[in-house]
């Protein structure tokens, strides 16, 4: 077998082919990337046999994970975390000390479990899997809708909650507990946490202005992976997750005027490591525990995930989420996590539960995890679909012009109407029921679709459209949208409203044919109105108008080689005040009059006829 004599570099390339070739397979049949990436591992590992050693591929590949909190820390500042504090301590809070007193008491009651090791088990099933469920929500184009920030504040507070979870295996140890040891853990975590602020406040920034100034490429990626890496160590080290630790890296970050380089870099790794990580869950899947056990799994799965989707959609509903959005997150998250393996590895050592009870469930938590896909199916078949907010039918039969519009907010609408005043067809797309519904009763040609799929821009006739207008109000979803574009449909020009000045140098670093910052024209013309509303002429207002605008161009390019701080010196940050008039040294001479004393020719007299021009 090649798990006793191959090669690592085997190894790795059977795994490779094995995720090419089912990923793209499940998903045109339409089950999910993540069913596809576990079928492969558990193909390649459990069924075939040709790599033994499942759980040490799963260690590495858990960089998925990292890479992936880190990419969600860059997209959220504190200010927008802030805006999820409630979700987070309020609704993540009652979800694991709920779900993990609920599951704690069925392992004593009906396993008949010792409290110690009913309540590391309870608490540990009450933790989900953030790889699973984020990439659940990211194949769905839901991560910025409500229940996606919801599950999201979810996961993100059980990451949080792995430190007090750990800290309580020494106290409920029979091998003489000490309280000094979670003690020192506990400081410990405190203080890698604040090491981590003040270097990425303090240090990261400034490293990465030296490397940019450079020039060298390569280096800038070598750093953003240092960043990375080396944030997911010290927490690690210090007893947290590693995706805690990259997490927080992303979000002191997130403000940074590296942001988006840093996420260009790292996304191809992050999508890279999180199929591993799905490959190796099925890698890892133990076949022959699952037989043993059959029975007993077969119970527990079913039993602990229901009793969490109950309690999340009963603590949704309470925190005032609909109907429809609860039963999302609920049937979202109620698998075992990543987290566990490592929680009942430690409660084991720790003789708090033995090692077979310990592969009982861990082989549990693999298979809830393989469930994801299902569980989310079954709950989309809960949703009541008569509600105006609910997700209406994708029908785009007629769909197919010159322009493809994607978002059909205000700026596209104004846009629309430019566009069919000049007699060009233009096919809309947009992901809000509620705009289609509105736009379709005065008579435009709308579809509901997301446009960051690529199924859905094929049904909308994207090989059809001579220009895609994208006009989506949220710069994470543009930038989703002109690179799936870009790298599908590589001819296809793009026009691009551009949300802010970083935004626009960054589109045009990609090469979108245009781009348009949304409040650019208007604020122009504003402050020429508002000249003119101060008496001065609107010759004098206009030119006043188009010198700024040629001053911003100016600096875009500065900027586009420089950096966002270059061109300064073309803003204008106060009055400008007028020459003063100066004495001429001599006295002038008439205009009207030649040498001779006669009328002097006027230009129209001596301007060239129309055809002599030509």
């Amino acid at each position: 077998m090649v798990a006793n004599g191959g090669s690592l570099y085997l190894q790795s390339l059977m795994i490779l082919g094995g995720a090419i070739i089912a990923a793209p397979l499940f998903k045109r049949l339409g089950l999910g990337t993540v069913l596809g990436y576990l079928a492969a591992g558990i193909t390649i590992g459990p069924v075939a046999r040709l790599i033994a050693d499942g759980e040490e591929f799963l260690h590495f590949s858990e960089l998925g994970v990292v890479f992936l909190l880190f990419i969600i820390g860059l997209e959220l500042n504190p200010s927008r975390l802030w805006s999820l504090r409630h979700s987070i301590f309020g609704l993540g809070t009652a979800q694991v000390l709920l779900c993990g007193a609920a599951l704690a008491a069925l392992g004593v009651y009906l396993a008949g479990l010792d409290t110690e090791a009913a309540i590391i088990i309870g608490f540990g099933l009450a933790l989900s899997s953030t790889a699973f469920a984020m990439q659940v929500l990211e194949d769905r184009a839901e991560t910025n809708q409500k229940h996606g920030q919801r599950a999201f504040a979810i996961l993100l507070f059980q990451d949080l909650a792995i430190v007090p979870i750990l800290a309580i295996i020494p106290a409920l140890s029979p091998n003489e507990p000490s309280q000094a040891s979670a003690g020192f853990h506990l400081a410990t975590a405190i203080a890698s946490i604040a090491a981590l602020v003040v270097a990425g406040r303090y240090l990261i920034n400034p490293m990465f202005r030296i490397i940019a100034n450079t020039g060298a490429r390569e280096v800038m990626i070598a750093a953003a992976l240092f960043v990375v890496l080396g944030s997911a160590s010290l927490l690690q080290y210090a007893g947290l997750s590693m995706a805690m630790g990259a997490f927080i890296a992303g979000v002191l970050l997130a403000e940074s005027s590296y942001r988006h380089e840093l996420e260009a870099d790292i996304e191809p790794f992050r999508g890279i490591f999180l199929g591993l990580f799905f490959v190796a869950v099925g890698l890892s899947l133990n076949l022959s525990v699952i037989l043993e056990y059959w029975a007993v799994i077969l119970a527990a799965v079913p039993i602990f995930m229901a009793t969490k989707i109950v309690i999340i959609y009963l603590l949704c509903r309470i925190f005032r989420s609909s109907h429809n959005d609860a039963v999302r997150i609920a049937f979202l998250l109620p698998q075992g996590g990543e987290f566990a393996f490592v929680l009942f590895s430690a409660a084991s050592a720790a003789a708090i539960i033995s090692s077979a009870l310990g592969s009982e469930l861990v082989a549990a938590v693999t298979v809830s995890m393989a469930l994801t896909p299902l569980s989310v199916a079954i709950g989309s078949r809960l949703l009541i679909k008569d509600k105006a907010d609910d997700i209406i039918e994708e029908n785009f039969d007629g769909a197919g012009s010159d322009v493809l519009m994607i978002g059909f907010s205000r700026y596209g609408q104004i846009a629309a109407q430019i566009l069919l005043a000049g007699g060009i067809d233009v096919t809309v797309i947009d992901s809000s029921s509620n705009r289609v519904r509105a736009a379709g009763k005065f008579g435009f040609r709308i579809y509901f679709g997301d446009g960051t799929r690529k199924d859905v821009l094929e049904a909308a006739g994207i090989r059809k459209a001579k220009i895609v207008a994208i006009c989506t109000h949220k710069k994470s979803t543009t930038n989703h949208i002109v690179n799936l574009i870009q790298s599908e449909y590589p001819d296809v020009r793009l026009f691009v409203r551009s949300y802010d000045r970083e935004h626009t140098l960054q589109l045009r670093a990609q090469g979108v044919e245009y781009e348009l910052r949304e409040t650019f024209e208007s604020g122009l013309l504003f402050g020429q109105r508002t000249l003119e509303g101060l008496g001065l002429s609107e010759a004098n207002a206009y030119a006043i108008r188009e010198d700024v605008r040629q001053r911003d161009e100016d600096r875009l390019h500065v900027q586009a080689s420089e950096g966002i701080m270059a061109g300064r010196h073309l803003l204008f940050n106060k009055p400008v005040t007028p020459e003063p008039l100066v004495k001429p040294t001599r006295e002038g001479q008439r205009i009207d009059k030649s040498d001779d004393g006669q009328r002097a020719p006027s230009p129209q007299e001596t301007a060239p006829s129309p055809v002599a021009a030509e």
